[in-house]
């Protein structure tokens, strides 16, 4: 509240048998001046603490207008404790008022705020700033950018007094500060935060923020060999010595790479609190892993003193204009770091991450924002805000503008992401690194987001991640993540080539409530997950020839009520088992028909129209169309259901309970060579042909009983043998 709005200080009540203060020309004048200082509060707190007895009125502070009139007075005149009210920084009311206090035996030196030396001071004698722990930045002579603010900062935060610091104007810094402080909040009230002339940053150093927060790592370091295997989920660690390990203590836990793997490739890599000793080799921590560990990997144990409860808050900050790695600046790093929270901070021309943490626990970024960073290009640069060995955090109502990443975890575990919006988002918004990131929550959020992209030597990896009523131009999750769950998820492409798909691994995914206007792609390169990969209630547009699943895909893929529009083509190149139940395939009648390579093809229910099922495997396959499933309409190759590829290959065919009403002479199936085993019972044929070559069971079999045939012409069929029957027990109309 400012001061112009604020109400007028009641008047306090005489203290018990004193005499009330009569009201008088120089009482209304020192009470006017308390209010637009706002230091009712201390004056009362100052004079209290000066009453001599209970039935004397208390001696009011001596008033000057102003720091120099301070400085000026004589220090052979002060008393030892007397105060004074400053009623203004450089002028009466400006905000900068301050109750002080004499010391004549404090040496202190003079930083122009909470110390200050009178005229001619020699060693010792100072006035001492008396306050409750908040101070504003006015009350350091700051009233905007024009004087830089950096030394002011540094005294009131390197004052174990102060836990509040309060800007009320806009300021410039010219330094790049560490700070190992806990306890103590900066708010900069909305106010404009420049860095004009700011000193060079070092080398690649994302942590040369201007506000650096850092823990201290201690020596030595603590090795542990695990003697059997750690399973995911477990959250009790194998050490030499437990007692080495104090509850509550907090260490930096890190495990060696994975053996034949990248150099970076290390599931563990986190800042975590010590919860119980179990036993004299384990202690319990406050994180459950995610990934299981085989016997002999070793954990390196580091004490960590971290930086807690240490809060930046609403600031609206300008980086160096057209800045590089080494002259561009960011507001806020933080490393080592517990509890610590950023939130409204306005951002424009950052370089590095706005909000940047490494090794940070339990943290919450809310409402920031980052618009037309220096650079989307340099690795690492034009970030909203990058989260490396994190845990437990939470990213919320923050937006970005033409920048990289709004939101990144890296090496990250059990983090949050509510309600952020990216646009030009080109670069992708919400990354992860793939970095054995797991347990990850995404809701309400919008912009193009790619998970575990960044290549082997961080393994590509990540694990039960889950994202929920998002919106963007393109998702992609194709490298190693296992467990990915997508939910009410809207992807509409726009003009940049590869936008409008959703490309997932199989390997456990399940997507539900997710529509597309551009192709479903499905990929594997991993095989972690006991959970089969699904695509259920969803909906794709297919362009010419697109590839769904990829030759690489072995794992069961099901499709349940799936649309797939504009099939020309396509190729379902996997071959692990592939279901599709109640899935509506939808194509044009001079499209070419789709192709599968899959071991075993279940059409179960569904329609699918002007488009066609050819199996063109390498070994054996089996097609089963049963559920009720309709086959309509025709292709550019004439039938629904047919075979091309390796002759020498066995293919079964399974028609049970469906219906095929294929377009003019189409074929229902077409048979024309390699091995056929066909079993088609309970089906009904309208119209179209049936081509069933004797070719085509000079190995296998066929059985065509207790079907309906309304109209079709048989246009091939082999002889009956021992082998083949179609001639008995079935219903021909027509």
């Amino acid at each position: 509240m400012s001061t112009a709005s604020r109400p007028p200080f009641p008047e306090p009540l005489p203290e018990p048998g004193a005499e009330a203060e009569t009201p008088g020309p120089g009482t209304a004048r020192r009470r006017q001046l308390l209010r637009a200082g706002g230091l009712g509060g201390l004056l009362l707190a100052a004079t209290a603490a000066g009453t001599a007895t209970a039935s004397a009125a208390p001696p009011a502070p001596r008033t000057v207008p102003d720091v120099k009139a301070l400085r000026a007075l004589p220090p052979h005149a002060l008393a030892p404790g007397e105060t004074v009210l400053v009623t203004g920084y450089r002028t009466p009311g400006d905000g900068g008022g301050m109750l002080l206090r004499w010391d004549a035996a404090s040496g202190a030196d003079d930083n122009g705020g909470t110390v200050l030396a009178p005229k001619g001071a020699g060693k010792k004698g100072r006035w001492l700033r008396l306050h409750e722990g908040v101070v504003d930045l006015r009350s350091f002579g700051l009233f905007g950018a024009d004087t830089p603010a950096d030394a002011a900062l540094d005294a009131l935060v390197n004052d174990p007094a102060v836990h509040r610091v309060e800007a009320h104007t806009d300021l410039n810094f010219v330094k790049r500060h560490t700070f190992d402080r806990s306890g103590i909040e900066l708010d900069f009230g909305g106010h404009r935060v420049t860095t004009t002339g700011i000193e060079p940053n070092t080398n690649d150093n994302p942590f040369g923020a201007v506000l650096y927060f850092k823990g201290r790592r201690t020596e030595p370091t603590l090795t542990a060999k695990l003697s059997a295997p750690m399973p995911d989920l477990a959250d009790i660690f194998e050490v030499p010595d437990a007692g080495a390990f104090g509850v509550g203590e907090w260490w930096a836990v890190e495990i060696d790479a994975k053996p034949g793997g990248g150099q970076y490739e290390k599931e563990v890599q986190r800042l975590v609190q010590v919860t119980q000793r179990v036993d004299g080799t384990h202690i319990r921590v406050n994180y459950k892993i995610g990934w299981d560990l085989a016997a002999g990997r070793t954990f390196q144990w580091t004490k960590v003193e971290p930086v807690t409860r240490s809060h930046v808050r609403n600031m609206v900050f300008e980086g160096v204009p057209d800045a590089d790695q080494l002259s561009g600046s960011h507001p806020v790093a933080y490393e080592y770091a517990v509890s610590c929270d950023v939130s409204g901070i306005d951002a424009t021309g950052t370089f590095w991450p706005v909000v940047m943490r490494r090794w940070c626990t339990y943290f919450h970024t809310y409402q920031c924002q980052l618009k037309n960073p220096s650079s989307v290009t340099w690795g690492g640069a034009g970030y909203l805000t990058q989260q490396i060995y994190c845990l437990y955090g939470h990213v919320e109502d923050c937006h970005t503008a033409n920048a990289r990443h709004l939101n990144d975890w890296t090496a990250s575990a059990y983090g949050y992401v509510t309600n952020c919006h990216g646009d030009g988002d080109d670069q992708g918004p919400f990354v992860t690194h793939g970095q054995f990131e797991h347990d990850l929550v995404y809701t309400g959020n919008s912009g193009l987001m790619t998970f575990a992209n960044s290549g082997t030597a961080w393994g590509g990896a990540a694990k039960r991640v889950s994202v929920t009523r998002h919106v963007c131009s393109w998702f992609v999750a194709r490298v190693a993540v296992t467990d990915l769950t997508l939910e009410d998820m809207r992807v509409i492409g726009n003009a940049q080539s590869g936008s409008g798909m959703i490309w997932i691994n199989a390997d456990g995914a399940q997507l539900r409530g997710c529509t597309a206007s551009g192709p479903l792609v499905i990929s594997q390169s991993s095989q972690r997950s006991t959970r089969p990969t699904v695509v259920a209630d969803s909906a794709f547009t297919l362009g010419k020839g697109a590839e769904v699943t990829a030759a690489n895909v072995s794992a069961a893929v099901h499709l349940e009520r799936v649309a797939l529009d504009g099939l020309d083509g396509a190729s379902f190149k996997g071959t692990g088992p592939l279901v599709l139940d109640a899935c509506a395939f939808t194509g044009k009648p001079d499209a070419a028909p789709s192709t599968f390579a899959h071991s075993s093809v279940t059409v179960r229910g569904g329609r699918h129209q002007d488009t066609g099922l050819v199996l063109n495997g390498a070994k054996d396959q089996e097609a089963v169309v049963e559920g009720g499933a309709v086959l309509g309409g025709t292709n550019a190759s004439g039938a629904l259901l047919s075979r091309t590829g390796d002759k020498d290959r066995t293919v079964r065919w399974r028609l049970g309970v469906c219906t095929s009403e294929p377009a003019g002479d189409t074929a229902h199936v077409r048979l024309t060579e390699g091995a056929n085993e066909y079993l088609a019972q309970g089906a009904v044929l309208r119209g179209g042909s049936l081509d069933l070559a004797e070719a085509a069971f000079a190995e296998g079999w066929l059985l065509h009983s207790g079907c309906v045939e309304d109209g079709t012409a048989r246009t091939r069929l082999p002889a009956e043998g021992d082998r083949v029957r179609h001639k008995d027990g079935n219903l021909l109309l027509g």
